[in-house]
């Protein structure tokens, strides 16, 4: 092979510099040589194209998976239907919520590998009129799917509160929290329970804030990246690829935040500046660096189970944080240097 002239060398590695810094490529993107993935296309599938998701669209859309050699096909799939999709196959990985532990609690070996997001960003609203959780009583909250963020949470506030979801308070399920929205805001439910840009948009029309779940201090996975334990364990390399490729979407989401708008206004169809700059201020506070998985954050989940005895289920049982360890160590602490070890 050729050599190149040492003035050329010095141009490339200066020209491959000022990209990174620009933001156009990670700083630390080379895969290495024993970083090879097993697998070069994952059948990634997300609960819905809101912003808690947005480091993995900027991610893909910035090019960061594919530089190390894998290409992701993103789609959106209902929580109830991700575990079915991952134990067949036709799913490699779901970054979704809690649906994961509802199915490894009913017997499917389904676990966390990572926790991009595990403290919650939802905000529950209610109609003009309607201020406290009590207000609530014998009427009706929009949320999403059976099992998801926003059940899990209403039921824990319910319990607390000596009342009870189905009897006191019936919630409305559906595809995903752009559909929830419009069901409150065309006065088709009383309560709503959303996180961003969606409760942004139901906040800036002046819908009362009964409870924000981040001030509470409510820790949920979700989303988390979840993968079936034999996924896990045939295609290692595959997944940390995936882990680091979605930490440079992250950076980039945090240091350029005009191009993350510009990718969430794309995925959410929301226009309004305004509300997209509000959304990505709220989720810097709950997109983690570190994503191990915090056994508490599943633990919340098993409590308010409807199965009988799950609450007394190890949460280690769900996760496994290997091969985040290893990103943590070799990688995110490289980009970001002193917040990840």
């Amino acid at each position: 092979m050729a050599h190149l002239p040492v003035k050329e060398i010095i141009s490339l590695v200066l020209s491959l510099a000022w990209l990174a810094a620009a933001g156009q490529i990670p700083s630390h993107a080379a895969p290495g040589p024993d970083l090879k993935p097993e697998k070069n296309v994952l059948e990634v599938a997300i609960a819905a194209y809101g912003s808690l998701y947005l480091p993995l669209l900027v991610a893909h859309e910035a090019g960061y998976f594919s530089k190390r050699g894998v290409n992701l096909n993103i789609s959106q799939v209902s929580a109830t239907a991700s575990a079915q999709a991952l134990i067949s196959g036709k799913v490699d990985i779901y970054q979704g919520g809690a649906s994961l532990i509802h199915a490894n609690v009913g017997g499917s070996d389904l676990i966390y590998i990572a926790a991009a997001v595990d403290r919650s960003a939802l905000i529950l609203f209610g109609q003009k009129g309607l201020t406290t959780f009590e207000s609530l009583r014998g009427k009706s909250v929009a949320t999403t799917s059976v099992g998801a963020f926003g059940e899990v949470a209403i039921r824990k506030t319910a319990k607390e509160r000596g009342m009870e979801v189905g009897k006191d308070i019936k919630l409305l399920y559906h595809r995903g929290p752009p559909e929830a929205a419009g069901a409150f805001l065309s006065g088709n439910a009383d309560g709503l329970i959303v996180g961003p840009p969606e409760s942004e948009r139901a906040r800036g029309k002046g819908f009362p804030v009964i409870i924000d779940y981040y001030e509470r201090g409510l820790r949920i996975v979700g989303p988390g990246t979840g993968v079936a334990r034999f996924f896990m364990q045939k295609t290692p390399k595959t997944l940390k690829v995936f882990l680091m490729s979605y930490l440079d979407g992250l950076k980039r989401t945090l240091d350029d935040p005009g191009f993350a708008n510009k990718i969430q206004a794309q995925y959410t169809k929301i226009s309004d500046l305004k509300v997209l700059e509000e959304s990505h201020q709220r989720d810097l506070k709950v997109w983690n660096k570190d994503m191990t998985v915090d056994p508490e954050a599943i633990r919340v989940v098993l409590e308010q189970s409807t199965v009988p005895k799950a609450s007394e289920i190890d949460p280690k049982r769900f996760y496994d944080n290997s091969l985040v360890r290893e990103v943590n160590r070799d990688y995110g602490s490289k980009l970001f240097p002193g917040e990840v070890k």
